[in-house]
């Protein structure tokens, strides 16, 4: 894959406690697990390195704790390629997260506590503000403190870099932080919550689109799971379908796999559709693998599922 801009992406890391298992407890009930795995997690981290392993040049802004967690971080960073913007704060600790696997689906639930990264203010984006200014691609989530968030958005749009907001975990938003978003990603739950509209289908996409576009959203891309995404800007409206990749193992990281792909089309200076494109098969990669950084493919895997899907 050919080189691109820069990419700074702000977020969280956590260290993922994995737990699979035939169904999930009930409340007072204590069941027998399948299996149990510890790895490298949280969506900004796992977005930086589904960027690193496409051949992305990639600065992930975070805090970090001073502990085993955060040296896991770190390591994995190397791995992958990602540079580390991260600060380091004994006071606290790293972030983890609990997943539940239902065994039989792959679907997963979530407990997040993201520990240092809860300090992450609108200061330290500041402090790597020519960072920022000097990338093609700014991304975020809302993991991290909104006023962190917004005051990135703002640093990246002044400077005309494009922003991406991948609006998870899912939270309702002024129009001042939505008119700052060149893209915004969320998957159908997340879209629902955005807009009132509940999406289930592309039909119902195509309305909560409609809506996040009057709010002041360049262009909104909901991913839609099996079905793909739907691209809404003023200028189209498309339905990518999904590119699958095998039979699905885990979907925990599937949307960072996309965040990921997508940040990397555009940066690159691909049309938005071929970007989405590029999304959707870095993610139906992921989900025929366990885990969430430790599932992202490299960059010839997703040239070779895109050269066999007709891409």
């Amino acid at each position: 894959m050919t080189q691109q801009g820069h990419i700074t992406v702000l977020g969280v890391f956590v260290a993922d406690t994995t737990y699979r298992a035939d169904r999930s407890p009930r409340m007072g009930e204590t069941i027998l697990g399948n299996s149990f795995a510890l790895g490298p997690g949280g969506k900004g981290s796992n977005q930086s390195v589904a960027i690193a392993r496409l051949g992305g040049d990639v600065t992930m802004l975070t805090r970090l704790g001073d502990d085993a967690f955060a040296d896991m971080a770190e390591a994995t960073w190397r791995k992958a390629g990602v540079k580390s913007a991260a600060v380091r704060d004994a006071s606290t600790y790293t972030g983890a997260a609990y997943i539940f696997v239902e065994e039989a689906s792959g679907d997963n639930a979530i407990i997040i506590c993201p520990g240092a990264a809860s300090d992450i203010a609108p200061g330290d984006i500041d402090a790597n503000a020519d960072l920022i200014r000097s990338s093609a691609v700014f991304m975020t989530q809302l993991e991290q403190p909104l006023p962190a968030a917004k005051r990135g958005l703002e640093v990246a749009k002044q400077a005309e870099v494009q922003t991406i907001l991948n609006p998870a975990p899912a939270m309702a938003l002024d129009q001042d932080v939505l008119k700052l978003c060149d893209f915004i990603t969320p998957n159908e739950t997340e879209a629902g919550e955005l807009t009132g509209i509940p999406v289930s289908s592309v039909d119902t996409a195509k309305q909560a689109a409609g809506q996040l576009l009057d709010h002041g959203v360049g262009t909104a891309i909901i991913t839609l799971g099996e079905q793909g995404a739907l691209l809404v800007s003023p200028e189209q409206t498309i339905h990518v379908p999904a590119i699958t990749a095998g039979p699905v193992v885990e979907t925990t990281g599937a949307g960072d796999a996309f965040n990921g792909g997508l940040a990397v089309g555009l940066s690159r200076g691909l049309g938005i559709e071929e970007a989405v494109r590029l999304g959707c098969a870095t993610a139906g990669l992921s989900v025929t693998r366990a885990g969430a950084a430790a599932s992202m493919p490299t960059a010839e895997e997703v040239e070779l599922l895109l050269q066999n899907s007709g891409g």
